[in-house]
Parts: C-alpha cells; sequence; structure tokens
C-alpha cells in the first residue's frame, strides 16, 4: 500500500527540551492512523510538523515521495481542537468564508449533507451545541476536499451520543477513500477508529500496530483488576505482575480459573474484582506507567 505521508527522522529540539526525538513512521493511504501519546509525549509537536504548522529541526516529511512545499496547505484538511469562528456568521457562511480560502473546494450542499448540518445551517455559529460546532469544524476541514484529513481530539468535550454521531461522521469519511490523523485521550475512540497507531512518549516512538496486534502482543487473554483494599499489593511471590491503575490493581492472565484460585490461596478477598478484556489503556500503563489521560 502507498503511503500518503511519511515521516524521516523527525527531530524538534527547543534549549530545555528534546520534544520530538528521531520520530520515523509512514501513514499508508486511505486508513485512519492514530498518532497517541500522554500529555509530554511530543505528539502535539510531531503532528503540528505533519500539518506543516511547525518547522522541524530535522529530518524529513514527505507527502507522496515529496518534501512538503506551499502547496502543501491545498491538500490537507485539520480540524484543530480550538477554533475561533468570525462572530455573527452564520453555518453557512463559515463554509462560504473558508472556501474562498482555496483554490478547489467542495460544493457546499455536499459538505452540508455530509456532515449533517442541515438542521442548523442558519444559525449564528456563535449558538451552536458542542457537537453541532465539532461537525461544522469537520465540515470546515473538508471544504478544500483533501487527501489527507488531521483531526486534533475532536470529540473532547462531546456527550456520549455527540461523540458516537460523530463517529459515524469519520467512517463516512474513511468510505470515501481519505486519510485520515487521529489523536485522541479517548481510548475507546482510538479502538473504534484506528486501523493502525504510533504511541508516543518522551518524543519517542514506543510502539507501532494496529489494536489488536498490540494487545495480542503485550497481553494475555484477560485483565483481572482489584480494589486496593485488597491487599494484592503486599504480596511478596504473587506470580503475576501487579500494576496499579487509579484506585485499582490489575493484572493479566491466560487462565482465569486458575489467576482465580491463586487469589483465594493467598487469602485475597475477591469482593470488587473485575474480570475485563485488555484495552488500549491498559497498553498505556503497561509501556509508559501512567494512563494516557495523565
Amino acid at each position: 500500500m502507498d503511503s500518503v505521508l511519511e515521516v524521516q527522522a523527525l527531530t524538534k529540539h527547543y534549549p530545555d527540551v528534546k520534544a520530538v526525538d528521531g520520530v520515523s513512521f509512514s501513514i499508508p493511504e486511505g486508513i485512519c492512523f492514530g498518532l497517541l501519546g500522554p500529555n509530554g509525549a511530543g505528539k502535539t509537536t510531531c503532528i503540528e510538523m505533519m500539518e506543516g504548522i511547525t518547522k522541524p529541526t530535522s529530518g524529513t516529511i514527505l507527502y507522496r515521495g515529496k518534501p512538503l512545499d506551499r502547496a502543501y496547505s491545498q491538500k490537507v484538511g485539520i480540524q484543530f481542537q480550538h477554533t475561533a469562528l468570525q462572530d455573527y456568521l452564520t453555518v453557512k457562511e463559515c463554509l462560504k468564508l473558508f472556501a474562498s480560502f482555496y483554490e478547489h473546494h467542495v460544493d457546499t450542499d455536499e459538505l452540508i449533507a455530509l456532515c449533517a448540518l442541515d438542521e442548523f445551517i442558519n444559525r449564528d455559529n456563535r449558538k451552536l451545541s458542542g457537537g453541532q460546532k465539532q461537525r461544522l469544524l469537520l465540515a470546515i476541514a473538508l471544504v478544500n476536499d483533501p487527501d489527507l484529513l488531521f483531526l486534533d481530539e475532536p470529540t473532547t468535550g462531546l456527550d456520549p451520543q455527540a461523540r458516537h454521531n460523530f463517529w459515524k461522521l469519520v467512517d463516512r469519511i474513511k468510505a470515501q477513500g481519505k486519510s485520515i490523523v487521529l489523536t485522541t485521550h479517548y481510548m475507546d475512540e482510538a479502538e473504534t477508529l484506528c486501523d493502525d497507531i504510533v504511541i508516543m512518549d518522551k518524543g519517542q516512538v514506543m510502539v507501532r500496530g494496529t489494536p489488536d496486534s498490540l494487545l495480542e502482543q503485550n497481553f494475555s487473554s484477560a485483565m483481572i483488576r482489584l480494589p486496593q483494599s485488597s491487599g494484592i499489593q503486599a504480596l511478596s511471590n504473587f506470580p503475576y505482575e501487579v500494576i496499579q491503575f487509579q484506585d485499582k490493581y490489575e493484572f493479566s492472565v491466560d487462565h482465569v480459573d486458575r489467576a482465580i484460585a491463586t487469589l483465594i490461596a493467598e487469602n485475597i478477598p475477591l469482593e470488587g474484582l473485575n474480570i475485563e478484556k485488555p484495552n488500549l489503556e491498559d497498553l498505556f500503563l503497561k509501556l509508559t506507567g501512567h494512563s494516557l489521560r495523565a
């Protein structure tokens, strides 16, 4: 599969920190690619360089095999986490304003239909709900019919229903063959939308792969979670690796029944025990020692 974007030995150094330190990866055509990392991991800086907003200290970014140039901005769409829109403009007027910034743009009616803007198309953009504004910002990011779309924390602050509605819009965009780069702190969002992910920490790539393959490589079949009051952390010869996560302790197992028998033999109370399938949050905790949303 051809790469739409390729990052080679990318660095961004500031006087007191190496924000991005030798990052390399490629993004295949037509997928949703997740770039994940806790606060301070270098993810935002990396994304800004890929968007063409920030210049790298060293390294190369190639779009369809060629270095980024002035024409690149006409080929990509960006939905920033925070975007200030002109006061008093209606939704439709916002779309027409941003369309005027590009040499080529999508028909306004197509965007309205794609992003389900009909019900509030003539409303002042200041009076939109959180979910409605995100749909408008997505339409603005698509106004130039980009081949590559950047979505930066697109559902932060939305209620669960609005988030799921937004996911459906992203699926519709993927179905058009567009390539998407997504950053998010919601692990269910990454697992649902992303075909491939990179996890960064301390300015470097830690792992890369599909969500399922990374979980299979790093975990057994189930996660057992117990409250801190269980006392499991005090066991010295417990045969499983126990990790603290928020107010619980957890460990992965291949055979749940054997693990339960071990807990009983060690006189660990089973009250509050949960058995779950490992997820990307568990992977983050294992790799970085802290939650993605820490």
